[in-house]
Formats: structure tokens, C-alpha cells, sequence
């Protein structure tokens, strides 16, 4: 399957929009879940997309920076190993680990790039700042974002206009006598949300809340384990009896999240009970009363001892 120049446009346009909607917008859609979805559906398959941008969304679920620290360009790797993906027919896992985590890594010399660029159109801004001219900080302001959306545009663009023939001999190379390569890198890309796990866990107080991961833990594997067993269950019966046609659903993941929401909320209200107990009793209107009286009481005496 080729390029269209539709799609190689659509998902140019898309990464530029992509650093835009990240800087300025806020709106959510620059996440890699999003970009996986979005680029999967240009191609014309969803599924693909949203199982590679989930996989990077986990995988970058702890990373974060601070001030103006350049991170990996999850969104840009998701749209590219997406659309080499279902463009070239290579599996999901390997595309994760061949092409989203490189390209997330390369892109982030681009970031760099763009933010040395953004410098002139913030002294443009400084001197109208300087003059007065208030319309030439709004149009330098804008035209800022200029060299970011080209930080992502430009690599995108000639990624997919030229290099779907070198993803294509990767592929058959790694489909043929690189077998072996193909494993690890199918190995790597599943593994990588558990390192996107582990990194979150280094920042969360795990320690003090070890009892639930635990618990959390156990729940999740105990009813992994039941529920599979059902669906084989199920399986079976259907084949020994066709008139069998229950469909059992494999375990919910939103189950699981709304467990451990329960737990969170107990841990909240743990938390606020602590917090009010070390504060102390607020005091009641009748008290605030009785201390009004004592000080009244305690001034008159005073006053008829002066007099």
C-alpha cells in the first residue's frame, strides 16, 4: 500500500497541528493515544493506530519536563510508526520499537531547533514592545509558531514522501533473514508501557501506598485469570454444542479503573480526616458567644476597678 499525497498532506498537517495544539491549545488531542487514532483513521485502519498511540501513551505516561526542557516526541513517532505500519504491512510491536521510539527521540533535536528559531520572533516582539506597537506584538507572536509546526512538518512530510521504499525493504529484511531482530524489536515494543509504568512508579508514593498496589495488583490478576478461564470455557461448550452461542467478554478494563477509583476515594477521605483532626474542632457560633460575654464581663470589672 502507497502513500496517497492526501494522506502524506493530512498527516503532515496533522503533526504540525499536533506541537500547535501543545503549546497553545491545551485541547488534549496532542497525545499519542489521539495521534494514533487520528493517523489510523487517514489510513484507513483505527485499530492499528490506537494499539501503536496507546502503547506510546503508556510508554511516556511518567515522562515529564520542567521550565523549557525538551522531551521525546511521542505524537510525531505514534503518526509515523502508524502510518509505516499499515502502509508497509509491518506488525505493530515491531513499528513501536523500529520506528515511533526513534523518530521520538530524533525529533527531539527539532524541538531544540524550533526553540532557537522561536528567539527572533521574541525579540520582534520585544522591540514592538518597546515602540508601542501593539499590532506587531500580536502578528510576531503568532508568526511564532511558525518554526515549531515546520519542527514537525518538514520531518513528517519528507519521512512519508521518501522513505516508504526504505520502510519496505526493513520490513522484508526483517520478515526474512533478520527474523531474529524482528522477535527483539516485537519484544522491545510490548515491554516499553512497562518501562512507561516504572518510570510513573518513581514518582508516586508507592512506599506509602504499597498496600494497594498490592491489593490492586492481586485484584487484576485474580479476575484476568477467572475471566479467561470463562471465555475458554465458553469456547468450548460452543464447540461441542452449536446451539451454544453465548459470547462471554473478556475482563473490562473499566472495572478495574473503577476499583481503584473506590480506593482512591477512601484514600482521600483518610487523608481530609487526618487533616481536620490535626487542625482541631472548629469553633461554633456558641462558643465565639460565650467568649464575647467573658470579654465583656472581664471589661466591666476592670472599668469599676479604675473607677
Amino acid at each position: 500500500m502507497s502513500f496517497t499525497i492526501v494522506q502524506i498532506l493530512l498527516l503532515t498537517a496533522y503533526s504540525m497541528y499536533n506541537i500547535y495544539d501543545e503549546l497553545q491549545m491545551n485541547s488534549s488531542l496532542s497525545q499519542p493515544v489521539w495521534a494514533g487514532m487520528i493517523s489510523g483513521l487517514i489510513m484507513g485502519d483505527m485499530k492499528t493506530g490506537l494499539i501503536i498511540g496507546a502503547a506510546l501513551q503508556l510508554t511516556v505516561l511518567g515522562v515529564g519536563t520542567f521550565g523549557g526542557a525538551s522531551k521525546i516526541d511521542a505524537n510525531s513517532g505514534t503518526v509515523l510508526a502508524t502510518a509505516f505500519s499499515i502502509g508497509t504491512g509491518m506488525k505493530a510491536a515491531t513499528a513501536i520499537a523500529a520506528i515511533g521510539v526513534p523518530v521520538a527521540a530524533l525529533l527531539t533535536s527539532f524541538d531544540i531547533l524550533a526553540r532557537f528559531a522561536n528567539t527572533y520572533f521574541q525579540h520582534k516582539v520585544d522591540k514592538d514592545i518597546d515602540n508601542f506597537n501593539y499590532k506587531g506584538i500580536e502578528r510576531h507572536t503568532i508568526m511564532g509558531a511558525i518554526p515549531w509546526c515546520l519542527s514537525r512538518g518538514i520531518p513528517i512530510f519528507l519521512a512519508l514522501a521518501l522513505g516508504q521504499g526504505v520502510v519496505k525493504t526493513m520490513v522484508t529484511y526483517l520478515n526474512g533473514d533478520l527474523q531474529w531482530l524482528n522477535t527483539g524489536l516485537q519484544t522491545a515494543g510490548a515491554t516499553l508501557p512497562a518501562v512507561g509504568f516504572a518510570i510513573l512508579l518513581h514518582y508516586l508514593p508507592v512506599k506509602k501506598n504499597i498496600a494497594y498496589l498490592i491489593l490492586g495488583f492481586t485484584i487484576t490478576a485474580l479476575l484476568s485469570t477467572v475471566f479467561s478461564n470463562i471465555q475458554a470455557l465458553g469456547a468450548g461448550l460452543s464447540v461441542a454444542n452449536k446451539s451454544f452461542t453465548t459470547v462471554f467478554n473478556a475482563l473490562p478494563m473499566l472495572a478495574i479503573a473503577l476499583i481503584g477509583g473506590a480506593f482512591a476515594i477512601l484514600e482521600y477521605k483518610k487523608s481530609m480526616a487526618k487533616i481536620n483532626t490535626a487542625q482541631g474542632p472548629k469553633p461554633t457560633d456558641d462558643d465565639e458567644d460565650e467568649d464575647d460575654e467573658i470579654e465583656d464581663a472581664n471589661g466591666e470589672v476592670d472599668g469599676d476597678e479604675e473607677e
